[in-house]
């Protein structure tokens, strides 16, 4: 193995512990079954409603919480480190990666693994379980970070050099949030702070998609991208997806980048 190749062998292979510790944490106190109903119940409200999200009344059962930790947690990683790969690749590592809506913080960690030496991640949420599984999680990936509780709209705090990542977050706000999360998000990057937003691809779950990134399209260096992606899934989730009846070997997502000023 060249020194090269060292940093990415290590991420894999802390990813695949990562797994292994993630399916004896919360399959501790549950059954394979339990986690299963639990996903179909959240996959209703993740994928198709999304009512109560923000408030995080879709994680308020040791079913639902296992199964966003088991099962989306690590597609949401797959899928932000493939992303980030693709358009992050000739950037410089940032200082610092602050996930604002982190939940479980997997999307930060996605990011961070595309670059070597792997930056500070700041996680920013509401919900007191995701944080703590935040900590968790990029402890058992070998990662540096702080999550805190705050509003991803009311305090959007960068600075040049650093990256700023919303995955799966905008998606949770109402219509006025949006707009003023637009707002200070163009004012960040003409200043010099890195973007990445990543929603789903599905039309219907982001029908403000286009007008909201128009202005920020307009910020030199800034690109919006569709991904589809091809994994083979880990046991633990190739089991879930196939009895909650999900489809998850193909994965799709949308993306605003704005590279660094």
């Amino acid at each position: 193995m060249s020194h090269a190749d060292a940093p990415e062998q290590q991420t894999s292979d802390r990813f695949d512990a990562w797994i292994e510790a993630l399916e004896r944490r919360h399959l501790a106190d549950l059954t394979l079954p339990e986690v299963r109903r639990g996903l179909q119940a959240l996959s209703g409200r993740y994928v198709e409603r999304r009512a109560g999200l923000a408030s995080g009344a879709a994680l308020d059962g040791a079913g639902k919480r296992a199964a966003f930790a088991l099962f989306y947690a690590p597609l949401h990683y797959l899928t932000v480190a493939h992303v980030a790969r693709g358009l992050d690749a000739g950037e410089r590592s940032p200082r610092r990666l602050i996930d604002l809506g982190c939940g479980s913080g997997v999307g930060c960690a996605g990011w961070a693994a595309a670059h070597y030496p792997t930056p500070r991640l700041i996680g920013v949420d509401r919900n007191a379980w995701a944080l703590d599984e935040a900590r968790w999680n990029w402890d058992r990936l070998g990662l540096r970070g702080s999550a805190r509780r705050g509003d991803l709209v009311r305090r959007v705090e960068a600075r040049p050099g650093d990256g700023l990542l919303l995955a799966y977050a905008v998606n949770e706000l109402d219509a006025s949030q949006r707009d003023a999360l637009g707002r200070r998000l163009l004012e960040l990057t003409r200043e010099g702070t890195r973007l990445l937003v990543v929603e789903p691809i599905a039309r219907r779950l982001t029908p403000w998609w286009d007008a909201w990134c128009a202005p920020l399209l307009d910020v030199p260096g800034s690109r919006r991208d569709e991904w589809r992606l091809e994994v083979e899934l880990p046991g633990v989730l190739r089991t879930l997806a196939r009895a909650a009846g999900l489809r998850g070997e193909q994965i799709t997502a949308r993306s605003l980048y704005v590279a660094a000023g």
